[in-house]
């Protein structure tokens, strides 16, 4: 090679280097779009990944990317669809399922799924030494309360059965007519149990096996990298049932705790979907953007959590007042934008055809006598109420709300906690708060995903209220399959608990949030949960 040859070589080098430099830098929503990796706020660092113990909506979303059930939900309708189970068959009584797997379902590491890894899975989810938080949606199975609760000791006592590797036989205590959306829920997931076992994990809570190259799933996705508060990434699972269908390769999950920065992350091209929008940020999108705004339902309500085991909150009085006090149509106005409907009811609209009973309504002159009554006129006598709030872009600032609602209507004065998202759930499980700010979101379109958390046995009864009136009005509503007459009872069940009042609803959720152009087949999904699978990435 001459040395004109070697310069010209060199000097080509160099010119190819300098048009790199000056050529517009990639963001990681362009590279996405390449390389069909999808990038997602999630709002939160996740608490657990294990089915049978999340509870946060914000981990569900990933834990439904990692597994399938026997069925899944149409996002938009919410209607069951076929998931590890092709078909299902039911008894006339309404008693008895048989799902119907599909034979070519594997698991992540190449091994078939068969009905049998259902049902240990179950068992774990069900075993009282276990206990798991989720074990409760699994009690429509005939003696699975009991077994839980320690009143049966044999778990194949317990109505599930595997004729076959690819046939699934349920018996159930009563008819559960949404018995086909129930299953498609993360309680009801199959889980490896010779992974499990391996690693200690089947009956041993604690275990560290939902990390990569630890954990074995059988959805669309894998677990591939978790970066504790950096990002969270799922892989394209090959060995899905419908994995030929998946065009996104990977799922990145970003912790992003305040809405604030994820919004910024988004215009700076960091995010392809936000999981929140600020209400703040609302007006200037629609002005900006619209296009790229999403305000969708949310089958969700948010509401005051009172901790009944506490005084002066042990008095349904103290708790009526506080409840009546509240301007909810102002609240949702002024505070929220006009963003969310306020809630009258805990039930919130569409769920299924159920109608609620007339709800809370703004009552001043009753809120202050309810109060007289009890012993704390115009607020004396009553201690300062702190008001628990996650650190959240919202719960702060209706506490504030609420707060000067209290002070200027009735006399009483509140303080506000705010603290993390882990400590907000943890005092609220173990009873560590006086009154809190809370939600829950529906896991199925039914009213009873909202009325059974407050049975006194629910493990999501974080109130310490129990009533015997209201545990038998959702016991013979679960009896009962003529539709009109169930609702009738829960109807009846929901009026005594609003009087009761352990909870004072507050407004109905809304997902508001960003999406870039370039995500497709994304549609509004009421429940929170959505296929990946079913997404793509177009320029």
């Amino acid at each position: 090679m001459t040395f004109r040859t070697i310069l010209l070589a060199t000097c080509l080098t160099c010119l190819a280097f300098i048009l790199a430099g000056c050529s517009p830098r990639e963001t990681p929503v362009e590279a996405g779009i390449r390389t069909h990796t999808l990038l997602l706020g999630n709002a939160a660092e996740p608490g657990d990944l294990d089915p049978h113990l999340a509870s946060i909506l914000s981990d569900q979303i990933i834990i439904n990317a990692l597994f399938e059930g026997l069925t899944v939900l149409d996002e938009q309708t919410s209607i069951p669809l076929p998931g590890v189970a092709s078909s299902w068959d039911v008894s006339p009584d309404g008693l008895v399922w048989m799902f119907h797997l599909r034979p070519d379902s594997r698991w992540s590491n190449g091994e078939s799924l068969v009905a049998d890894d259902f049902i240990q899975s179950w068992r774990r989810a069900l075993n009282p030494a276990f206990a798991a938080d989720n074990a409760w949606y699994l009690f429509p199975i005939k003696n699975a309360e009991a077994y839980n609760a320690g009143r049966l000791d044999d778990p194949k006592t317990m109505g599930m059965a595997a004729p076959d590797d690819h046939t699934l036989v349920l018996t159930l205590e009563h008819p559960t007519p949404y018995l086909p959306a129930l299953v498609s829920l993360p309680a009801w997931f199959p889980l490896n149990p010779r992974s499990l076992r391996q690693l200690g994990a089947y009956d041993q809570r604690g275990v560290a096996w939902t990390r990569p190259g630890q954990m074995v799933s059988n959805g669309a996705y894998q677990l591939a990298e978790w970066s504790p508060d950096v990002r969270i990434v799922l892989d394209k699972n090959p060995y899905f049932r419908d994995a030929a269908r998946a065009q996104i390769e990977h799922l990145v999950f970003l912790p992003i705790a305040k809405p604030d920065d994820e919004e910024r992350n988004y215009r700076a091209g960091q995010l392809h979907v936000t999981f929140n929008l600020p209400v703040t940020k609302i007006a200037p999108w629609r002005e900006r953007d619209a296009a790229q705004l999403r305000v969708d339902p949310l089958l969700q309500t948010n509401f005051l959590r009172f901790n009944t085991t506490k005084q002066p909150f042990d008095d349904p009085r103290v708790r009526q007042a506080l409840s009546l006090a509240i301007n909810r149509d102002q609240l949702a106005a002024t505070v929220l934008q006009a963003s969310r409907l306020p809630a009258h009811t805990l039930v919130p609209p569409h769920t299924g055809a159920y109608a609620a009973p007339d709800g809370i309504k703004l009552d001043l002159v009753q809120a202050r006598q309810l109060l007289l009554t009890a012993g704390f006129a115009e607020g004396v006598g009553l201690p300062v109420v702190e008001l628990m709030v996650r650190n959240d872009e919202i719960m702060p600032r209706l506490a504030e709300a609420i707060q000067a609602i209290w002070r200027r209507e009735l006399g009483v004065e509140s303080s506000i906690a705010q603290v993390e998202q882990k400590t907000w759930i943890q005092n609220q499980q173990t009873l560590n708060y006086t009154v809190c700010l809370s939600a829950w979101t529906a896991d199925f379109p039914d009213p009873v995903t909202f009325l059974d958390l407050f049975l006194s046995d629910s493990s999501y009864n974080w109130t310490g209220w129990k009533n015997p009136d209201y545990d038998q009005l959702l016991a013979q509503a679960a009896a009962t399959s003529n539709e009109t007459s169930r609702y009738a009872l829960l109807q009846k069940a929901e009026s005594l608990l609003l009087g009761e009042a352990p909870i004072a609803p507050l407004y109905f959720g809304a997902q508001t949030y960003l999406l870039n152009p370039a995500v497709k087949g994304w549609s509004p999904a009421p429940l929170g949960f959505r296929r990946f699978q079913l997404i793509s990435l177009q320029p």
